[in-house]
């Protein structure tokens, strides 16, 4: 269970080599005993991101988990389960891709769909089943700013970080009654491995960054979260942009 100044006991990272992910359990990890279980598929990665739990003071285990084997879903989160009960789960995994190869390569768009929309659904699913059995848990969601109003710049992932996003706000809204949390959080440009080599946007961040906001979300049990915070003005004001102005701007 979480106590009262809002640490968990366990955490389950679906997404294991997220870094904000791991930057969110390392924040844990850091305040108070910790059970960690990272979802990923086995690499170097991976194993780095173990050893840095555990140096941490962490208690880590590993579960092998691919996003597009849609059936294995419900197998995984039993494996992640089997050792107790889950406070925290984030979900982190997900694709960037190149903007202006997707919408013109088929399989690659496809691919991008089911990891970051149909995967993410599947897990939720599965996963709400198993919160709803123990009767607690919050669920945090990394999505993207890039969901809220989807621009032609990047609009195959600003397509399916939406659709996510709405998927879990709703479920949000169906847990809600029976005490399980789950929280959106909207980071704008992070430095990350995912966007290394990218040209940083406005307002770009860190994964350290991210985790605090994650981590003050969870405590005060908040369903939407912007990262950083100033995203929350920008987008309400990029949402009201009338549809002819809003295709000229440059971003």
């Amino acid at each position: 269970m979480i106590d009262a100044v809002g640490n968990p006991q366990s955490l389950l990272l679906l997404g294991g080599t997220s870094e904000i992910g791991l930057a969110v359990a390392l924040r844990y990890a850091r305040r108070r005993a910790l059970r960690v279980v990272l979802a990923a598929r086995p690499s170097p990665r991976l194993d780095d991101a173990a050893a840095r739990l555990r140096e941490a003071g962490a208690t880590v285990s590993t579960v092998d988990f691919e996003a597009t084997d849609l059936a294995s879903h419900p197998a995984v989160l039993d494996k992640a389960f089997a050792d107790g009960d889950i406070d925290v789960t984030v979900v982190a995994f997900g694709l960037l891709g190149d903007a202006e190869q997707l919408w013109q390569d088929h399989a690659r768009a496809v691919e991008l769909a089911q990891v970051n929309y149909t995967a993410p659904v599947s897990v939720g699913v599965a996963l709400a089943e198993r919160l709803r059995r123990q009767g607690h848990g919050r669920v945090v969601v990394l999505s993207s700013v890039a969901g809220e109003r989807v621009r032609r710049s990047n609009f195959v992932y600003g397509s399916t970080k939406a659709g996510m996003d709405g998927f879990y706000l709703g479920l949000g809204e169906a847990l809600r009654p029976e005490g399980i949390t789950v929280t959106v959080v909207r980071p704008g440009f992070v430095h990350t491995k995912m966007t290394e080599g990218l040209k940083p946007a406005p307002l770009a961040t860190t994964a350290d960054a991210v985790a605090e906001v994650v981590v003050d979300a969870v405590h005060k049990r908040k369903d939407l979260v912007w990262a950083p915070a100033a995203w929350r003005v920008v987008m309400s004001v990029l949402r009201h942009v009338p549809r002819v102005i809003f295709r000229r701007l440059p971003i």
